[in-house]
């Protein structure tokens, strides 16, 4: 396991390359890859500078809009098939996207959406020996948003994945987990080859009905279990990023290298806690 620089606790309006360069100055070992830029670089640039910057490329954004009409999935297909060669040849071979906890669709009518789509995903994702992590959403004020509650919790998910290809698994975000009450044994029981991504943050003790998804800590400040989090992960053999994203906590209006900085320290000191020894 290796911490990954992200860019949601980063202001500045960075470029790629200048965040790339970010990581790499602060001391991570990876970095979670801007696609658009990294595509329009090129293969060969974007490996040269991962090579040269030291830093192991985390994960990829899903390039496709899921979420609305057919017409506007389809049209983002073509995307998807340059995309996913793309990241694995810059050796990246994951990609991730999360999906709303609750809409204004049926769930059961979504749920026969989403997995006709995401199988469709998985399908091309294959032909590059990509795969794909889906993350579920816990927190009770996101699962109340739309009129319909849809997946939120880790199992559920987990086995959607499973029925959308066996290359898709999960996106698994240590402050959504501990929000929807997941524990140990089930990313235990998830297994290496369904933990796709993995976004590592904390959490402060709220009532669920005060919880928001934009007031995260940094690893360590809070309430959730990383050492039993992390030490699941080390059982299985996850081997991939830890990608420090907190929204909030002040991050962003801070100037990049020390938000970057305070992202790197707490993330190391609770590998340390947990005994993890970064590779």
């Amino acid at each position: 396991m290796y911490l990954s620089l992200n860019s949601v606790p980063i202001g500045g309006n960075l470029s790629w390359r200048q965040f790339a360069t970010l990581a790499s100055m602060t001391g991570f070992k990876g970095v979670d890859v801007m696609l658009d830029a990294a595509m329009s670089d090129g293969v060969a640039r974007t490996r040269s500078a991962l090579d040269t910057l030291h830093l192991r490329p985390a994960f990829v954004n899903l390039p496709v809009d899921f979420r609305k009409d057919d017409e506007t999935f389809r049209a983002g297909m073509p995307k998807l098939e340059e995309a996913a060669p793309f990241a694995a040849a810059i050796g990246c071979p994951r990609m991730m996207t999360y999906i709303m906890s609750s809409s204004d669709t049926p769930k059961d009518e979504l749920r026969r959406t989403y997995k006709a789509r995401f199988t469709d995903i998985a399908h091309v994702l294959a032909r590059s020996h990509c795969r794909l992590g889906l993350e579920f959403l816990g927190p009770l004020a996101i699962r109340k948003r739309g009129k319909y509650e849809f997946i939120w919790q880790m199992n559920e998910m987990l086995e959607f994945a499973k029925e959308c290809g066996s290359n898709v698994g999960l996106t698994l975000d240590a402050w959504h987990w501990h929000h929807a009450g997941g524990t140990v044994d089930d990313i235990v029981n998830a297994g290496k080859e369904r933990i796709v991504v993995v976004h590592f943050d904390d959490a402060a003790r709220l009532a669920p009905e005060d919880v928001r998804d934009n007031e995260r800590l940094l690893p360590g400040e809070g309430v959730i279990n990383l050492t039993g989090f992390l030490k699941a992960l080390r059982q299985i053999g996850y081997q991939d990023s830890l990608s420090i994203e907190v929204f909030g906590r002040g991050l962003k209006q801070m100037p990049p290298e020390k938000s970057a900085a305070m992202c790197l320290e707490y993330g190391q000191r609770a590998l340390q806690n947990a005994g993890i020894i970064e590779e």
